[in-house]
């Protein structure tokens, strides 16, 4: 059954969000109330979904921001509608109009419910931690105009679990995806270019993501492989300073020229997942989420050079 969904502001909500958040969240879950009615009620945007008769079914608010990071939150279905594909309406909608104002989507998510919001391409981005006596981890979508786009309805963009071909030829979508890939990463990132292009990898985003995996894995490596570090020298970039940071977990070298070596550049995420443009000079390629065969034989490229790669002496000189 398809549901109508209407946005109001918190001065302007129906009872009807109040009554179901109670009954969810306080009724059943015990959250404390003074936990569930927060400051951040007041300037979110809140939405009911309604059924033809106008019975409301499902809420929700979107946090506003003046970053590129729009929250989703308080998502609650009446008891009676669940199993019903109400939330995941209701989440659809949410995803395509923050989608239009924000580059990326966090939520936290009960972790119950965690394979819910996996199925709509949220990936969890933290370990888990307590709210309200209920654990919880953080999750984020960063290609959500693609996966409304592409109509997908199982795991979309999910490591091991999205066996998909995402393509790609604009910048915006070549970075949603490669960070859609590093995102997911535990253990093992190797990004292989002719340089770091300051457009395409000297963001804050990125850096972050390598920032939190360096972090938060004990064992893990993020290797960086180019065959010009010069732009690198000549202008300050963000993730070689998070590198000379984190020098046990990141580290760049060069192409040894005087071997074979790779004509197009990719991102290894782990064992599964793999981003890949079909040139140094092109922004068109494609994303894989699940994968392994594919990524097993870039991984091996990626070794041999490697193996016969060499530090950057110039970069090691730079002061931090």
């Amino acid at each position: 059954m398809t549901l109508k969904i209407r946005k109001y502001s918190w001065q302007l909500a129906p009872a009807s969000i109040k009554t179901i958040r109670q009954q969810v969240f306080i009724d059943e879950q015990g959250v404390p109330p003074e936990l569930e009615w927060d400051d951040t009620d007041e300037v979110s945007d809140h939405f009911v979904a309604v059924l033809p008769d106008n019975t409301p079914v499902a809420v929700a608010r979107l946090v506003p921001s003046i970053t590129d990071i729009g929250r989703i939150g308080r998502m609650a279905v009446v008891k009676e509608h669940r199993g019903k594909g109400y939330g995941e309406q209701l989440l659809r909608h949410l995803m395509a109009e923050a989608a239009e104002q924000f580059s990326e989507l966090w939520l936290s998510a009960q972790q119950y419910a965690v394979p819910f919001y996996e199925k709509l391409g949220f990936h969890v981005c933290s370990t888990p931690y307590d709210d309200a006596g209920i654990p919880h981890l953080d999750m984020r979508c960063l290609a959500a105009t693609q996966i409304i786009e592409s109509g997908r309805e199982q795991a979309p963009t999910i490591a091991g679990r999205d066996d998909a071909t995402w393509h790609f030829a604009q910048e915006n979508d070549f970075t949603d995806l490669l960070d859609t890939v590093a995102g997911q990463a535990n253990q093992r990132l190797w990004l292989y270019d002719r340089l770091l292009d300051h457009d395409l990898y000297d963001r804050e985003r990125l850096r972050d993501i390598f920032s939190a995996m360096a972090r938060r894995h004990r064992v893990c490596e993020i290797r960086l492989l180019v065959h010009d570090d010069k732009p690198l020298v000549q202008r300050r970039h963000q993730i070689v300073q998070l590198m000379r940071r984190l020098p046990s977990k990141i580290e760049l070298r060069l192409v040894n020229d005087d071997y074979p070596a790779e004509d197009a550049p990719f991102l290894i995420g782990d064992r599964e997942t793999m981003a890949w443009r079909h040139g140094f000079d092109t922004l068109e390629g494609w994303a894989r989420f699940s994968d392994s065969g594919r990524v097993k034989l870039q991984a091996e490229a990626f070794q041999r050079m490697w193996d016969t790669a060499r530090p950057s002496l110039e970069l090691r000189e730079l002061p931090l």
